[in-house]
């Protein structure tokens, strides 16, 4: 019977359990409502059945871990709490310890079985007949270091379910023939139910789980634009009319060539200039700056869908009752 934690045979179990974690919930005792500790951890066996709560009792006892059958407990959604059934402080303090590097085998097992099948809670009636109900404070516990078989001969007698072992002359009738005796290699946690299976009364809610998509959105940077300006030059061409002035000298004879001018006063003048002011244009080319356009940057936002596939899991109740009329709800 090989055990794991729960976290090693299934790393995804939190999400089974829908934030549902069995670790981090308080232990009470049932009868005395008293603290018992905190549950660390649980075994599970190789299908996944739960087998045993690792219960912390740190916070009365330094450090000390132990375990509690699933079928002693009863556990309460409603106040997040676990009630162990049967157990007080004293006989978690009698537990053998446990420790993550502990080695867990039939022997050890059967230690803890020993102090649970102690407790007053556990009286199951066998087909043998009567079978001890003494109380744990008058029933002496059962030593953690010694083997199985080497406390039961201390005894006197053997283990049987639900029955703590006595010395075989004690003065309480036993049929002990047709009981059962736990041998290493015939026992499963089936032999005692009051200790490893749920029952109707603390175990009353089974709740079906199913996994569901839940798409969320994240914003994140996808780039970066950057938009600024450049100088680029080219060779510009311009055309400008210009005028120039120039002079024109022409001789002509006059109409009344021949003619007698005596007495003119402009005859002969030595030293007769005529002046003539001549102009001309030149280009005059030169560049300014004028606003060609304007560029006006923006975001827009486009939208699309994204879908995405996955396989779900989702549990179905199965109901198996043979030739029973169940009414399904």
């Amino acid at each position: 019977m090989v055990l794991h934690k729960l976290g090693d045979f299934d790393p995804d179990y939190r999400q089974t359990f829908e934030g549902n974690d069995i670790k981090g919930l308080s232990v009470y005792a049932e009868a005395s409502d008293e603290k018992i500790g905190t549950i660390s951890d649980a075994l599970v066996d190789e299908e996944g059945r739960f087998r045993y709560f690792i219960v912390d009792l740190g916070f009365w006892i330094f450090g000390k871990k132990v375990l509690l059958p699933v079928g002693r407990s009863r556990i309460d959604h409603t106040s997040d709490r676990v009630y162990a059934v049967g157990m007080t402080r004293e006989q978690a303090d009698a537990l053998p310890e446990f420790s993550d590097d502990l080695a867990i085998d039939y022997d050890y097992e059967e230690n803890v079985r020993g102090v649970y099948r102690n407790s007053t809670s556990d009286r199951n009636t066998y087909n043998a007949g009567t079978i001890n109900t003494t109380p744990l404070e008058a029933a002496a516990p059962l030593d953690a270091s010694m083997p199985l078989d080497a406390s039961a001969a201390a005894m006197g007698g053997a283990y049987i379910p639900g029955v703590a072992a006595v010395p075989a002359t004690t003065s309480e009738s036993r049929n002990i023939a047709d009981t059962p005796i736990y041998n290493r290699d015939t026992y499963t946690y089936k032999n005692e139910p009051a200790l490893y299976d749920t029952n109707e009364q603390d175990h009353q809610t089974l709740r079906l789980y199913e996994e569901r998509l839940v798409a969320n959105k994240q914003r994140r940077k996808s780039g970066e634009v950057a938009i600024g300006k450049r100088v680029e030059t080219e060779t510009a061409r311009v055309a400008v009319p210009i005028e120039k002035e120039r002079v024109v000298v022409e001789r002509v004879t006059p109409t009344d060539a021949g003619r007698v001018v005596t007495n003119d006063p402009t005859a002969f003048r030595e030293g007769e200039v005529a002046h003539v002011d001549i102009y001309e244009e030149t280009p005059d080319i030169r560049k300014e700056t004028v606003v060609r356009e304007e560029v006006r940057v923006s975001k827009v936002v486009d939208q699309e869908t994204v879908e995405a596939q996955e396989t779900i899991r989702r549990e179905e109740l199965d109901v198996d009752a043979p030739g029973l009329d169940i009414d399904q709800r």
